[in-house]
């Protein structure tokens, strides 16, 4: 009853800035304030940095977490955590690493830099990406609130049926769990969506789907990938949900259920979730190595073709992550093949990389070393993936340490290093300064060496014997070394984030301020000052080859060729709507959660009465007039 008149008095609070919305005096006042203002953003670059501080935060959480489960796996017999918290904790730092963190990180460069490529002023639906941001951010908290109210999720980030039931996870973990995401996957398919319409719709004249940097082209793709891999997702988790919070039997075995079913719905979202997590890291070393090798990208459209070829093999490899539920050999036989002929367009990828930099003039600045550093680990997890495909060996490996070390070799070696990479690489662009490169390459070594330190060890744990999600393990079986020098190494990487974080610190409060073209770079973003101003460019620019500003500047005056006349440009107004909306939704999840319907509808009531105001909304946005424009070109 508390939680209810506690609810109430919050609703009417939002029914006051609501109604307030409504008066211009108002409006105008919370405008003026900096925190308003970023809330209600609806410039795609400020969304793009909010998620980069949303999925920073969650990266320190989930790093936290990581470092808590190596303490207690330093030593044998240890019994530091142990039980159901760790398995709370595990269950956790994975569901974190993957859903809250990876692709909001890669979605905040997607927003900031992909319109900036294309030669673009914002994304098509500004209103729906800040919405998607917010739901993000909902989903997050809702799903980290477990730890302070009820546990947290304890199946494991793959949430496998019988064990997610009620049955044997009788507490609410697995409630915030399925609710958390599901709030949270709303925001990704909003955002896929918005990259889809903007790349197609939005790009400059001139700017065909071959002339398009290699970063918007991952965008693309992986946008595709969302919106046919997260639906399967979605419904899993509403067949979920039902089966604990109303009773169902979707996946209760005594009831008529499959648990079989949650696998393949889980995976079929799965696999291809590695390849929506690592296709933009690769279009991020694309640019990178082609700018700091001072060389066109070796084999575009091969690169192209490969993009596209491993997102449609990536939805016929699910399979293999089930080679030992009893499937029979025809299933494990296809789906081996098509495990292995994946590997094709990603080693066509290593190559280009490699053959761009061959003859380059390389120069090995922090970004540079990242993408160097990512094509020695990245096939190491290649190898140890095809080795996992062979399903004889598979059923020795599966459910060892064996396949943790694959996982974060492909994960941290691809993923991690893609977003390192980036943000070194964007920073000046983002935020007008340049990191101080001394300390990035302390940065660097020191995670690139904790890295190989952590999980190269665990490839012989597992071949050792050593089963994943233990909490402990026995003396005198070989696994003491191993686990110890792991162990050292998560430290090594900890002590690289504490140093990034400091050089960030560093940057923002005396940072040596960048120029608009920072790198010499190739693509769009490079053609306008850093940061850019709020309507990107002055006009529209007219695009006349691949590597449009390196063209530019070599075959031209080191101008863009405006492809329209300068005059007003029109810009869409901020709005608190989605932000109130998202409340809404984390209201109502808080409510399912522990089975309060009433709680559950008060927020969904919050939802569509928002949704109601906004159909109703005139706000057509302002504009802004020639003598406030900036001149088109680099600026420092």
């Amino acid at each position: 009853m508390a939680t209810l008149i506690v609810l109430l008095v919050f609703v009417l609070f939002l029914g006051a800035i609501l109604t307030g919305g409504y008066n211009k005096k108002y409006l105008e006042r919370m405008r003026e304030n900096w925190l308003w203002s970023w809330i209600t953003t609806v410039d795609h670059k400020r969304i793009g940095i909010l998620y980069l501080i949303g999925g920073g935060f969650f990266f320190a959480v989930a790093g936290l977490e990581a470092l808590l489960i190596r303490i207690q796996l330093m030593f044998p017999d240890n019994s530091f955590i142990v039980g159901d918290t760790f398995n709370q904790l595990f269950t956790m730092h994975g569901t974190t690493m993957l859903f809250l963190v990876a692709l909001p990180i890669l979605f905040g460069f997607m927003n900031f830099v992909v319109p900036l490529q294309i030669g673009a002023r914002d994304v098509a639906f500004p209103f729906l990406n800040n919405l998607g941001f917010w739901l993000y951010i909902s989903g997050g908290l809702l799903l980290n609130l477990s730890w302070l109210f009820g546990g947290a999720p304890d199946a494991g980030w793959t949430n496998y049926a019988t064990l997610a039931l009620n049955d044997y996870s009788p507490g609410p973990g697995v409630n915030y769990y399925v609710l958390g995401l599901q709030i949270a996957g709303l925001g990704t398919l909003m955002s896929a969506i918005n990259f889809i319409t903007t790349i197609v719709n939005m790009r400059a004249p001139g700017m065909s789907y071959l002339r398009l940097p290699m970063f918007t082209w991952t965008t693309f793709v992986t946008s595709a990938l969302i919106m046919f891999a997260f639906p399967p997702l979605t419904a899993g988790l509403f067949m979920m949900m039902f089966d604990r919070i109303f009773g169902a039997n979707f996946f209760t075995t005594t009831g008529g259920g499959n648990v079989t079913v949650w696998q393949h719905i889980f995976w079929i979202f799965g696999h291809p979730e590695v390849y929506i997590l690592i296709l933009p890291a690769f279009g991020v070393f694309s640019d990178v190595i082609s700018t700091f090798s001072r060389k066109r990208l070796f084999g575009y459209h091969s690169m192209v073709f490969a993009v596209v070829l491993i997102g449609f093999l990536g939805f016929m490899v699910w399979l293999h992550h089930m080679f030992t539920v009893g499937l029979g050999p025809v299933a494990n036989s296809i789906f081996a093949i098509s495990t292995m002929a994946i590997a094709v367009p990603t080693g066509i990828k290593i190559f280009n990389w490699l053959f761009t930099m061959w003859g380059g003039r390389i120069r090995f600045t922090t970004a540079m070393l990242y993408a160097a550093g990512f094509i020695v680990s990245f096939v190491m997890g290649g190898v140890t993936g095809v080795m996992l495909g062979v399903v004889p060996a598979d059923l020795q490996f599966h459910d060892t340490y064996f396949v943790v070390a694959h996982f974060h070799y492909v994960i941290i070696g691809g993923t991690v290093f893609g977003i390192m990479t980036g943000f070194y690489y964007w920073w000046p662009k983002m935020f007008g300064t340049v990191l101080n490169e001394k300390l990035g390459k302390w940065n660097f070594w020191l995670f690139f060496f904790g890295f190989h330190l952590t999980f190269f060890p665990q490839h012989f744990l597992g071949l050792n014997g050593m089963p994943r999600r233990v909490y402990t393990f026995e003396a005198n079986k070989g696994l003491e070394t191993g686990n110890l020098v792991s162990t050292i190494g998560t430290f090594l990487m900890t002590i690289a984030l504490l140093i990034l974080l400091y050089n960030v610190a560093k940057s923002i409060r005396k940072g040596e301020p960048a120029s608009g073209d920072p790198w010499d770079g190739r693509s769009l973003e490079w053609a306008v000052s850093s940061p850019p101003p709020a309507y990107n460019f002055a006009q529209t620019p007219r695009v006349r080859g691949l590597d449009a500003w390196w063209l530019e500047k070599v075959q031209g005056d080191g101008k863009l060729k405006p492809a329209e006349p300068l005059g007003p440009i029109h810009m869409p107004s901020p709005s608190y709507l989605p932000f109130i909306m998202a409340v809404g939704f984390f209201i109502s999840g808080f409510g399912f959660v522990f089975h309060s319907w009433q709680v559950g509808a008060l927020g969904l009531v919050v939802v569509f009465v928002t949704m109601y105001i906004r159909s109703f909304e005139e706000d057509h946005g302002f504009h802004i007039q020639p003598d406030e424009l900036k001149p088109q070109g680099v600026e420092s």
